[in-house]
């Protein structure tokens, strides 16, 4: 008997569509390709899902000022998000949009079944409520009587409604979350949450609301539409092609990791895991949570002048150099500053200096070659983690989500002792700079042919792996160098900036 392995499955949330995207979002899903490209490069298949949450009161509300249709308008920004995507290189498998036809009566089964089994049932709900935020929030998360997030006073608000239960799986809960059946990383958001759920009786929440009219109606009662967090949250289901029964959960699921800002977190771990619960219906893997981008050590706002623009970055860096910056920008799942002066800084020292400095040096040094490697067996070696290097680093930081690791061990070599490793061959940018500086193979040419010879063979083969490595960071670099030691030559991949 043989069994299929079920692909690595990664998601991004999926992002409201009430403005354009912006740089948080593409700080999640850069992170999230870059998981999916390393894991490709282990040889695994991985499905990675991203796409737009299109419904509620909000975007209702902005459509409205913009003197659009609803569709309209949520069709116009979900196309800028998949534009993004585009231009950043998501090698995402799958888009989806909640206004997708087949996710809409996934939505409606799914709220069938549960109606037809007493878990949702016809209540009042009364509590303190954030349009910003969507959600309903207790006196504890609010500061100074407002809404962190949104800066604003909630609503006292008591309506009509559909309650879905939850008091009866918060132990249950709990424990999924105690014992990492359910893995809330980084520990200290698994402590948050934990401190949550053990810090007072999880209520049983609001699935619908009477008076909002751009949602996806209740199939037992059309007067409602669904909250637009359970609408949100099904996508991760609907996206493998789920169409609402659950005795048929597509392979994929569940998800191995699951990308949210902290933002996102209680929501995610509790009204969502409650849902998958109630279906009988595994809860994913890993949520894992990072924090927010500041700058200046400071929340992005208009107000203090001090938002980075995401088409600015591209302009000023293009998309690679993006990418690196935002991935090498501090410890996926802490917050991270960035600065444009900062990334400049960093943009011309790693790329402009380390890594394209080596590039232009090495293969306009190893023009005088007769014959270069065909790096066959240095590809069997990278495949086969025979060629540890700095890979032995590498595949750790991927493991633990600590993107910014990963990348630091293409560049620097790091603890290599501990681990016994010796000897010479160190793939990273530093230690081959070095090597050129050390070898001066410029003199060896007339006085040394034969080391000569040997030096530029092993300086192209580490580029060849620098290259693999830099694959799920920066992948039109890593084409780039393969291909100018395929060709003989290449132009300056990275000028630098003043």
């Amino acid at each position: 008997m043989t069994t299929t392995k079920k692909p690595f499955f990664i998601t991004t949330p999926i992002y409201y569509v009430n403005g354009s995207p912006h740089l948080g979002h593409a700080y999640t899903t850069v992170a999230a390709d870059c998981l999916a490209r390393f894991k490709r490069l282990a040889g695994e298949e991985v499905f990675f899902s991203t796409g737009t949450d299109e419904h509620g009161a909000k975007i209702a509300k902005k459509a409205e000022e913009e003197h659009k249709e609803p569709q309209a308008f949520v069709d116009e920004v979900a196309a800028e998000f998949q534009a993004l995507w585009q231009e950043l290189n998501i090698s995402h498998t799958k888009f989806i949009r909640t206004t997708d036809p087949a996710h809409k009566r996934a939505v409606q089964r799914v709220l069938q079944d549960l109606y037809d089994r007493g878990i949702i049932y016809q209540g009042f709900y009364e509590g303190l409520y954030c349009t910003g935020c969507e959600q309903f929030q207790t006196v504890d998360d609010l500061v100074d009587g407002k809404c962190p997030d949104h800066n604003r006073v909630p609503e006292h608000m008591k309506e009509a409604t559909y309650l879905m239960k939850m008091t009866v799986l918060q132990q249950g809960l709990i424990q999924r979350i105690k014992t990492d059946a359910l893995q809330v990383t980084p520990e200290k958001y698994k402590k948050e949450i934990l401190s949550f759920l053990q810090g007072e009786v999880l209520q049983d929440i609001s699935i619908s609301r009477q008076n909002v009219k751009w949602g996806i109606p209740l199939p037992f009662d059309a007067t409602h539409t669904t909250y637009v967090w359970v609408d949100a949250f099904l996508n991760y289901l609907t996206v493998l092609g789920w169409d609402g029964n659950k005795e048929t959960v597509p392979a994929p699921w569940p998800a191995d990791v699951q990308f949210i800002g902290k933002d996102i977190l209680r929501v995610h771990a509790t009204i969502w895991p409650a849902i998958l619960i109630h279906l009988g219906i595994p809860t994913q893997k890993v949520l894992f949570t990072h924090g927010h981008i500041l700058s200046g050590g400071k929340k992005m706002s208009k107000t203090l002048g001090n938002v980075i623009a995401l088409s600015d970055m591209t302009a000023r860096f293009g998309v690679d150099g993006t990418r690196y910056l935002l991935m090498s920008a501090g410890t996926f799942g802490e917050d991270v500053d960035l600065t444009m002066e900062r990334m400049t800084e960093k943009y011309n020292a790693d790329l402009a200096n380390g890594l394209g400095n080596l590039v232009s040096r090495v293969i306009k040094l190893a023009s005088h070659l007769e014959n270069w490697p065909d790096f066959k067996q240095t590809e069997k070696e990278f495949v086969s983690n025979v060629a540890l290097g700095t890979r032995v680093f590498y595949n750790a930081a991927f493991e633990d989500y600590n993107f910014s690791s990963a990348l630091m061990s293409v560049w620097q070599n790091i603890n290599r002792a501990k681990v016994g490793m010796t000897g010479d061959k160190e793939e990273d940018i530093d230690a081959a700079n070095k090597k050129v500086d050390k070898e001066k193979p410029w003199e060896l040419i007339k006085n040394d042919p034969e080391k000569f010879r040997k030096v530029m063979a092993e300086l192209l083969e580490r580029l060849y792996v620098i290259s693999r490595l830099l694959d799920p960071f920066m992948p039109n670099t890593a084409t780039e160098i393969r291909t100018a030691l395929k060709e003989k030559k290449i132009e300056p991949l990275f000028q630098r900036i003043k």
